[in-house]
């Protein structure tokens, strides 16, 4: 597709910068600062450990041209290094009473762990990066940072992790150390993710879903996108984070994160057949972006009239800023401007 001529290195601090915010607000503040409004003064932890890492998550697919599996497999990665290390919440029997949510088995908190791959996958990498990439489309096939920057930002991931241990994990589960082989077997499973993304993934053609003849309308796209994720999370975590979860005690404790995972698989699936259809394009992102941002938040509302207010004042605000940057969309393709060509298609 045509690019806009605009110079290589022009606007790439500012996205950057943009993708860091970004990863923040639809990861974290958009949905446990609806229960927890104090999450709002960790912002600058949250800023490093959140906008960090995945700057060097997208940096990394971007110059190995690993595409959207490489991103997938780096968000497990991340995943990891954030709840198995730092909070080493997959592990704790006592931090956010995340042991009695649902399955834990073999000192680990299975229904727990698998809400959290959905969250950081989705939520903190592969929205925040597309909705970067609507924003700065000349740049969605090129690196944000140049080679000391990218060294760091990831030495201000690292700094994140180690936060989440010292601010977060030890003061709500002080005196906690997680088994050593849990944290031996999660530094190498971050390291096979790693190569299996930056190696193996840029020689493969993933296989695709045979596409449609044209793509679902967008509005139908946002309301799939949110069901799904208003479902998944309902299957894994209590309402509003609340001390007991939807199915506790009805469903044996495997069934639910079974159900949950099919649930992503087919969610998945659709979206992938969905972005191969001729018709596919920005309007679709914007609204599969709004649809899966609104059911998150929308999850955290029943806990109380308070979550229920900014719940609902939070979602007024993602709807009004996706409906901006669909404007701002609509405008630079009406100028001529067309998006650059999307590294995650592959």
């Amino acid at each position: 597709m045509a690019r806009t001529g605009a110079a290589p290195g022009r606007g790439r601090l500012r996205a950057a910068w943009t993708l860091a915010l970004l990863v923040t607000l639809c990861a974290e503040l958009t949905f446990t600062a609806v229960a927890v409004p104090e999450a709002w003064l960790l912002l600058p932890l949250l800023l490093v450990m959140y906008g960090a890492g995945v700057l060097v998550v997208r940096e990394a697919v971007v110059r190995s041209g690993a595409g959207w599996p490489g991103l997938v497999l780096l968000g497990l990665a991340y995943q990891l290094a954030e709840d198995g290390i730092g909070l080493q919440a997959l592990t704790s029997p006592r931090i956010y009473g995340a042991a009695d949510w649902g399955w834990r088995a073999l000192g680990a908190n299975w229904t727990y762990w698998e809400s959290q791959i959905g969250v950081h996958v989705v939520f903190s990498v592969l929205v925040p990066v597309m909705l970067a990439d609507l924003l700065f489309p000349d740049h969605r096939d090129r690196p944000y940072l140049r080679t000391g920057g990218l060294a760091g930002v990831g030495a201000l991931a690292v700094v994140g992790v180690l936060g989440l241990r010292v601010f977060i994990s030890g003061t709500e589960d002080p005196g906690y150390l997680a088994p050593w082989g849990w944290t031996a077997g999660f530094l190498a499973a971050i390291a096979v993710l790693a190569v299996l993304a930056l190696r193996v993934a840029p020689r493969l053609t993933p296989p695709a879903p045979a596409p449609p003849g044209s793509a679902p309308a967008p509005p139908a796209v946002g309301l799939a996108a949110g069901a799904a994720t208003a479902l998944f999370l309902v299957l894994l975590l209590p309402l509003g984070l609340g001390p007991v979860t939807v199915f506790g005690g009805v469903l044996p404790p495997p069934v639910p994160p079974a159900l949950a995972a099919a649930v992503a698989l087919a969610s998945g699936l659709a979206v992938l057949r969905w972005r191969g259809a001729p018709d596919w394009g920005d309007r679709h992102r914007i609204w599969l972006a709004g649809g899966i941002l609104v059911g998150h938040t929308a999850f955290m509302m029943p806990g109380s009239a308070v979550t229920a207010a900014l719940g609902a004042v939070t979602i007024v605000a993602e709807v009004v800023l996706l409906a901006l940057l669909a404007r701002h969309v609509a405008r630079r393709g009406s100028a001529g401007t067309v998006s650059g060509a999307d590294p995650y298609r592959r």
